[in-house]
């Protein structure tokens, strides 16, 4: 994969890479210990035995030099090796995962499949909006629930600079359905909040209650927390794709989830098929007459990203890695190959600063942990 120039961080990489040959275990030492969040247990810092010793000074030093950064956790065979926050920011405090939320929606339509409450992905949503008959463009009655998941409805997008129109609509899901179709349904891609939140709104359909409610019933009961509630539409549908809240440690969880494919202390809450597909990237193509622009809207840096039901997919050297991002630099990277799981949250303020701070994230990522 390329790698990134000297100016977006090579510098400090150069220092932190000497660091590292020498330190070679992990030394809580007396350093400053996390406060353990709520509905999370205390797990301590550890070294795991073998040539894949994480170094926690050496990606401590690398990690300070972001002020955006708030927290950074990695998990390695189930166990926590790295846990540390930034930046006056806490364990326990809630981040806003942003469209990081788009992968919580996407396991709770895989369990939702599972369970018989929506037949399969090609299920056409014209099921639970009925009112798509009456459109003059009939190829909106053949969008499917995989369309929607893969980004690849046809209908013209809701986010970007169509962003703020969508949210001061009074009808946020009859916004999205009504966008002009730009592609038939599953031919070209173009990334948009609004599938999503259709998505949550069949959620509330199907299971009979809030997609707040499903989600702490099927997903974040069997993980031994409670989610916290998040903005609404003004129908009262939990926003589907953005401003879900979660503490470092329940992302965590979360990723594990995926690292083992569906399971929860080996219960199998999500099929392993259904995690498979998730991650399961494709070619994102794009749609003609756009450049690749990333999910914050600018020129896209990194366009050998690929898109599954949700998840980002993306090669990190040798070892293909699904994740889960939100705007400003919510991660939850997924590495199964190394049995790993790693959260990052940072401050979501808009600022010119983000884009350096992103490639800078994954420079931390890519050579300090999963290239050790």
């Amino acid at each position: 994969m390329p790698r990134y120039s000297a100016k977006h961080g090579g510098g400090w990489l150069a220092a932190i890479a000497a660091a590292w040959v020498i330190a070679a275990v992990v030394r809580v030492g007396d350093a400053e210990q996390p406060v353990a969040p709520v509905d999370a247990p205390a797990v301590a810092e550890a070294s795991v035995a073998g040539p894949r010793t994480l170094s926690v000074e050496t990606v401590d030093a690398a990690a300070r030099t972001l002020p955006r950064l708030h927290s950074l956790l990695v998990s390695r065979g189930g166990e926590l090796v790295f846990d540390r926050y930034y930046n006056g920011v806490h364990g326990d405090r809630l981040a806003n995962i942003k469209s990081a939320s788009k992968s919580v929606i996407s396991v709770l339509v895989g369990i939702a499949i599972d369970r018989g409450l929506i037949a399969d992905v090609r299920t056409p949503i014209i099921t639970w909006f009925p009112e798509l008959v009456g459109d003059p463009d009939v190829r909106k009655r053949a969008i499917t629930v995989e369309d929607l998941l893969t980004m690849r409805s046809g209908l013209e997008g809701t986010s970007n600079r169509n962003y703020g129109t969508w949210v001061l609509s009074r009808n946020w899901v009859r916004h999205a359905l009504a966008r002009p179709m730009f592609a038939a349904p599953g031919e070209e891609m173009e990334y948009s909040t609004g599938n999503t939140h259709l998505l949550s709104a069949v959620l509330t359909k199907v299971s009979g209650t809030s997609t707040w409610q499903f989600a702490n019933d099927v997903l974040a009961k069997p993980l031994g927390f409670t989610l916290a509630q998040w903005p609404r539409d003004p129908q009262g549908i939990y926003f589907g794709g953005n401003d879900m809240l979660m503490t470092p440690r329940q992302m965590l969880a979360f990723g594990a989830v995926y690292l083992n494919e569906g399971r929860v202390n080996g219960q199998q809450i999500v099929s392993e098929r259904w995690v498979e597909k998730s991650c399961e990237g494709r070619e994102r193509g794009v749609r003609r007459g756009n450049r690749f622009r990333d999910l914050e809207g600018v020129p896209d840096p990194m366009r050998d990203r690929r898109y599954g039901y949700g998840w980002w997919v993306r090669d990190f050297g040798d070892h293909e890695v699904c994740f889960a991002w939100g705007y400003g630099g919510q991660y939850v990277f997924v590495v199964p190959d190394l049995e790993l799981v790693i959260v990052t949250t940072s401050s979501p303020d808009v600022s010119e600063e983000r884009r350096d701070h992103r490639r800078t994230l994954f420079e931390i990522v890519d050579r300090l942990v999963i290239g050790m």
